[in-house]
């Protein structure tokens, strides 16, 4: 039900739904598993209240470790003793500087703050999803996108751009593991250590042309028994010249689905041929289908292009509709859109010139963690959202399941 114009509730944060203890994880347990980098002697705030209040200015829409520093300054007193923070002299409590979080997020370790972050962002998207997953044949796959982002304004003229790899869930974007792999070019390597410690049993793996590579798709299979769906491009000649020469001109559209707007219109369609790679088929391990994908796009003012883009997967006709296949394949370029896309225009994470030790990618995964509480919980506007937290502090810590003082039994 929509906010009448007199709610004091912003409409963005009416379609949250109700933030109750009972319904969202608290965020604490998880931080405590990182270890603290610093020394014992001179800490006067823990590692968990600093990462609370980096969590709390990021999901206030914080671009920088400066805003990260100046949510904790609005912060009341009372939020500021349930976050953690020590009291001062005179009961008087003192949020960390944008020095002291600056430091912290310099050295924090980036692996285990990406265990704690995506460990919890799993609980959230299972808690949110679980009550209305269906089963796969009804065309509600479960499906998780491989993709890469590289954060530019982490260059310096002694060292090249952080790259990370990240394993991404397709319809409400989750990130459910993040590494950092030094350059694009390590990413394949990445990609098994990435995903070994996700239950992939029936999920489907997406990725691009950079990723479809044998070793990693037969480990895919044989190893974690998931499925994939594997676009083909000229990186791999054999394989894209099979699929290119099948009989596409013989087989009927199987699926259409058609879009506007942005002032462009696009239309694409979609055919499937089985394969067998026993048989002298395409060459590539647990092959079941081909597919054919066909694009069309009009931008206003432009001349229509068109483009076939080839792929394969280990999924049967009886597991998948060609309407689920073509979902599947636009879900994984639509990552770009809600999540890249995000974190480079609603948070500026490109424009970010952050680049002390381990501090670009903790920002990236403070981010990742802002993007997957607000999708679990409904939100369709990121950046209107954070505005409309910005100015209530108290609403972060409960969106991150804090609604108690620490020292009382959490939910």
């Amino acid at each position: 039900m929509p906010a009448v114009a007199s709610s004091p509730i912003p409409a963005v944060l009416v379609k949250l739904g109700p933030l109750d203890a009972g319904r969202i994880a608290d965020l604490r347990p998880y931080l405590d598993s990182v270890p603290d980098p610093r020394s014992r002697r001179g800490r006067w705030y823990s590692l968990t209240a600093i990462l609370l209040v980096c969590a709390c200015g990021v999901v206030s829409g914080a671009k920088s470790i400066d805003e990260l520093a100046e949510w904790g300054q609005r912060a009341s007193r009372t939020l500021l003793a349930v976050i953690g923070i020590r009291v001062h002299l005179l009961s008087w409590r003192r949020a960390p500087s944008s020095a002291t979080i600056g430091r912290v997020l310099g050295a924090v370790d980036g692996d285990a703050l990406d265990r704690a972050v995506c460990a919890y962002l799993t609980n959230r998207h299972r808690a949110a999803t679980e009550p209305t997953q269906t089963p796969s044949v009804s065309g509600r796959l479960r499906v998780i996108a491989v993709d890469g982002k590289a954060l530019k304004g982490s260059a310096r003229l002694t060292a090249p751009r952080r790259h990370l790899l990240s394993a991404v869930t397709h319809r409400t974007v989750v990130t459910l593991a993040q590494a950092e792999v030094g350059a694009k070019t390590n990413e394949t390597t990445h990609f098994q250590p990435l995903l070994a410690p996700l239950d992939l049993a029936g999920v489907v793996v997406t990725f691009d042309a950079l990723h479809s590579v044998k070793a990693n798709i037969s480990w895919l299979v044989e190893a974690k028994n998931a499925h994939y769906i594997a676009v083909i491009k000229t990186n791999q000649p054999t394989a894209h010249s099979q699929l290119a020469a099948l009989p596409w001109r013989d087989i009927a559209v199987q699926h259409t689905a058609s879009t506007r707007g942005h002032g462009r219109r696009e239309s694409r369609s979609i055919k499937t041929c089985a394969v067998a790679d026993e048989l002298g088929g395409i060459v590539f391990p647990h092959a079941r289908l081909a597919i054919r994908v066909h694009r069309r796009r009009k931008q206003s003012g432009k001349h229509e292009t068109r483009e076939s883009v080839y792929a394969v997967t280990s999924l049967d006709a009886h597991q998948a509709r060609p309407a689920d296949l073509a979902t599947a394949i636009r879900g994984h370029w639509a990552v770009e859109n809600s999540s890249h896309h995000i974190r480079d225009v609603t948070y500026a994470e490109d424009a970010s010139t952050v680049h002390t030790g381990t501090a670009p990618r903790a920002m990236a995964t403070l981010r990742n963690l802002a993007i997957g509480v607000l999708k679990t919980l409904g939100a369709d506007n990121i950046a209107k959202t954070t505005r409309a937290i910005r100015d209530e502090p108290q609403r972060a810590l409960t969106i991150l399941g804090i609604t108690n003082d620490p020292d009382t039994p959490g939910t």
